[in-house]
């Protein structure tokens, strides 16, 4: 697998902890590394993803509860609820990751670590929340400023 894919599987694990432990985390990030190690490339990509959707929690979870208007929020697994968290915080903040790319590593994620309609329940919501975004779905935002 590469980094990014192990990097955005840290990332989930790290919020599930947070889940898990009533939203508060290590207190040093190296007890998450320690638990969950990774190479230093992963972990290079997998902490501002980290410290992103920390950042972004509450405009990620009100796009979330948004489109789950009929699904009480804390019902959501949560390992859906991670991943779904992650694929929003892409989507929204991080132009340098196409929307696409987030909502087929979301769906792979929800399918590896979640139960069996996991993968159809994560693609619904995203979808949804692809509709709002104004960017090419299918380019990075350095990838249109080269092309120019």
């Amino acid at each position: 697998m590469g980094k990014r894919r192990v990097g955005r599987q840290a990332a989930v694990q790290y919020h599930f902890w947070r889940d898990l432990q009533g939203g508060t985390a290590p207190e040093h990030m190296e007890e998450f590394w320690e638990f969950c190690p990774a190479t230093p490339r992963v972990r290079e990509f997998a902490q501002p993803l980290i410290d992103g959707m920390i950042e972004h929690l509450d405009d990620v979870d009100e796009r979330i509860r948004r489109y789950c208007a009929n699904y009480e929020f804390k019902r959501i697994s949560p390992v859906d609820r991670n991943v779904l968290r992650l694929a929003i915080y892409e989507m929204l903040f991080r132009d340098d990751i196409p929307p696409v790319v987030s909502i087929n590593e979301a769906i792979e994620l929800a399918k590896m670590y979640g139960g069996p309609d996991s993968g159809r329940f994560v693609n619904g919501i995203l979808d949804r929340v692809k509709g709002d975004l104004s960017r090419p779905l299918r380019q990075a935002a350095d990838a249109r400023e080269s092309a120019q």
